[in-house]
């Protein structure tokens, strides 16, 4: 199974708790992990490689010219690294037709294949959009002029990438991104809606997508159905949106504890 992250050496903890439990719970599998960077150094590269090795798993490193990217929007949380996923296709080997980005601040919590083998014919990504007024509504009016029909999160995205390879073209993106750089608030996930929305295909959000902060919400939108039990048992990605994360100090979310839980896990065989 073919998986791609993006990210420099800050998140490469998150990406170890990420990973841990994504073996945990998909112990039948094996994936190739292809991480696009363009910063991160061959030591840490090889901890990563040593890491992903003890579970019978693969890291395939896919360096990105630092040139890239250079002069989009990025700030603390929203680093460089997000854009590449956008052009995954062109970086890629040719011989991968699909490909899961996950970001670092998931947790896989059940199977993961059936995901994987959504079928894509005739889209480009296969995503979930957060179905919150606060979430979906606004950025829908904020993007009106690209007539979006929902707002996907860009946090987990199932890539056809031979769709990518025939539709996409880069310097759209470019262009839209130097047009628009001064309203781009949530950067890479604007440009994934503004010019795309309609080519992807809609994911349950409760399923492959559940935003940690909205407990209450998909419980109560659902009748009670989308409990606890629920999620411990159907949910297969947990995604911690937002600005809080589940591994500083500050943190008090719902998950929190299946989070720490977890990054224990990854950890153990450090101490």
């Amino acid at each position: 199974m073919n998986i791609l992250v993006a990210l420099d050496a800050n998140y490469i903890r998150p990406l170890k708790v990420a990973l841990q439990s994504m073996f945990l719970n998909n112990q039948d599998e094996t994936f190739a992990i292809y991480l696009m960077h363009s910063s991160i150094e061959q030591s840490e590269l090889d901890d990563l490689t040593q890491y992903i090795d003890r579970h019978g798993s693969e890291l395939k490193p896919v360096y990105v010219a630092d040139d890239y990217f250079k002069d989009a929007p990025a700030h603390a949380y929203y680093t460089k690294e997000m854009y590449y996923r956008l052009l995954a296709f062109k970086f890629l080997p040719e011989t991968l037709d699909r490909i899961l980005y996950l970001d670092p601040d998931i947790l896989v919590i059940n199977p993961i294949r059936e995901l994987y083998e959504t079928d894509l014919t005739d889209y480009l990504f296969a995503a979930a959009y957060h179905n919150k007024v606060s979430v979906n509504e606004v950025n829908k009016i904020r993007l009106t002029p690209y007539n979006i029909d929902a707002y996907y999160n860009s946090g987990v995205l199932l890539m056809n990438l031979e769709e990518q390879r025939q539709q996409i073209d880069e310097h759209e993106i470019y262009q839209f991104v130097e047009k628009n750089r001064a309203r781009l608030i949530m950067p890479d996930q604007d440009v994934l809606n503004a010019l795309y929305s309609k080519k992807i295909k809609n994911l349950d959000e409760t399923l492959y997508n559940y935003d940690t902060r909205f407990y209450s919400h998909y419980k109560n939108k659902s009748n009670g159905v989308c409990d606890m039990d629920y999620i411990i048992h159907h949910t297969v990605i947990l995604h911690f949106c937002g600005k809080k994360k589940p591994w500083k100090k500050r943190y008090s979310g719902k998950f929190h504890a299946l989070y720490k839980h977890y990054e224990k896990l990854a950890f153990a065989q450090a101490r």
